[in-house]
């Protein structure tokens, strides 16, 4: 009994020493030794350690791989801290963040200023064009060209784009014309889509641009294969998905983001949060703290920008793509700008929102503006030329504009082709019965405008 005696309290001073006192598991050892020493005082050891062994056992349980830390506080958690937003450049155009500053040269600075101008004059021209019935709809930029200047810029043409509908300054930057952009908006046979889309729906293959779709986030989950994809054949580029903050509440957003970050796919999110999703301002569509807050509840490096601020885009897409590239792994970036015009041709913003607050927008945080102010304070742009570049891009669109309209439309029979490697009897069986519809009652239709 003696020895059983001092064998517990060895152990007990053992475990004092490192600040262990539970009751239940002393007890069980306690009565290991006791039941032991009643057998076999030799076997009192081994029963302790067997004793002990179990206690250690129970006091290492299985832990879920999402559980960090236990708590006795009974609270539900909201939301954090609200996430700031980045910026390099004030309104004035002046540089805020003196460390930040890309300190680009002044060719690169003039070309993205240009590039927002003659998109802004395009924009101007074919909105009113469709007013005019000469194209069947179209959607502006404006207000978001700093966005697409200062995200395109940033990238390579290795990198693969998955617009959305209003992104059309990423392909101006990459190298798009204005012919591609009207030839496509007037669907004449210079068209790639050979006038099978709607306007704006632009695409190019050459640009590592995917034709943009009308439904709204399906693009989004296609970059992040797309990304899975450079990521499997160690290319050294990304993808990148350009959505609206109304988009964000698709289940196809939620869904890409969690597929991205399982499969670390060197995606980059960019959300455009322009202030409305169509009709609906952003203080109806979420009570979240923006779009930027989702990421991190998918494990993925999050940011807020100032989307007006060309050089605060630039900063963040550069860093974020070499982060994508390098590790391998998503970046969500939320942009925070401002849909400077109507959602669409089809929409009328003046039923939802005041003229007052666009007019605010407009003259004391636009993009263009600010990139302005930037340049002349450098000395790199003076009055003289801006009227000159508004007025040569506006002719040149005007000029494009017309030729455009005066080429043919595609032939009737392309409306057959491009989908499948050999056309199905059903196609082929519509096709023939379409010529001998036209052979029989052509002079019924005007078929002159389209090829032959």
């Amino acid at each position: 009994g003696f020895r059983v005696c001092c064998q517990f309290r060895r152990i007990h001073r053992s475990f004092a020493c490192i600040g262990y006192s539970h009751k239940k598991h002393l007890a069980m050892i306690a009565r290991a030794l006791f039941a032991a020493g009643r057998r076999s005082l030799a076997r009192a050891p081994v029963a302790a350690s067997s004793a002990m062994r179990m206690m250690c056992s129970v006091a290492e349980p299985a832990r879920h791989p999402a559980l960090h830390s236990y708590s006795g506080d009974l609270q539900f958690l909201q939301h954090g801290d609200p996430i700031s937003c980045y910026r390099v450049m004030n309104e004035q155009g002046q540089i805020v963040a003196e460390d930040q500053d890309p300190e680009l040269d002044q060719d690169t600075v003039t070309k993205m200023y240009v590039s927002m101008v003659r998109l802004n004059v395009m924009d101007f021209i074919l909105y009113e064009a469709q007013r005019q019935g000469r194209i069947s709809f179209y959607m502006t930029n404006y207000g978001e060209e700093a966005s697409h200047i200062g995200c395109a810029a940033a990238l390579t043409l290795d990198d693969i784009i998955f617009g959305q509908y209003r992104e059309a300054g990423v392909l101006l930057w990459r190298g798009f014309e204005y012919p591609d952009f009207i030839n496509q908006c007037v669907a004449n046979k210079y068209d790639p889509g050979k006038g099978r889309q709607m306007p704006v729906h632009y695409g190019s293959s050459k640009l590592n641009f995917q034709t943009i779709s009308s439904p709204l986030a399906t693009q989004i989950p296609q970059a992040v294969g797309a990304g899975y994809s450079l990521k499997l054949n160690k290319k050294p580029a990304v993808s990148v998905a350009f959505f609206g903050d109304g988009s964000a509440s698709e289940g196809d957003f939620h869904a890409a983001l969690n597929m991205a970050a399982t499969t670390e796919s060197p995606t980059l999110f960019f959300c455009r949060n322009n202030g409305y999703a169509i009709s609906t301002p952003v203080a109806e569509q979420y009570r979240g703290d923006g779009i930027a807050s989702r990421g991190a509840g998918y494990g993925m490096k999050t940011i807020r920008v100032d989307g007006n601020d060309v050089f605060a885009v630039y900063n963040v897409v550069k860093q974020a793509r070499k982060m994508a590239v390098e590790q391998p792994q998503p970046v969500l970036i939320e942009a925070l700008t401002y849909r400077g015009g109507h959602h669409s041709t089809s929409d009328d913003s003046t039923r939802y929102r005041q003229a007052s607050e666009l007019k605010s927008w407009n003259e004391t945080n636009n993009p263009i503006r600010r990139l302005r102010l930037f340049l002349e304070a450098k000395g790199w742009w003076s009055e003289d030329q801006d009227n000159e570049l508004r007025t040569s891009s506006r002719k040149e669109v005007l000029q494009v504009l017309s030729k455009g309209e005066g080429e043919k439309k595609p032939a009737i029979s392309e409306m057959f082709n491009d989908v499948y490697a050999e056309v199905p009897y059903n196609l082929r069986r519509q096709q023939q019965q379409l010529n001998e519809h036209l052979a029989n009652y052509g002079q019924h239709y005007n078929t002159t405008p389209y090829e032959e």
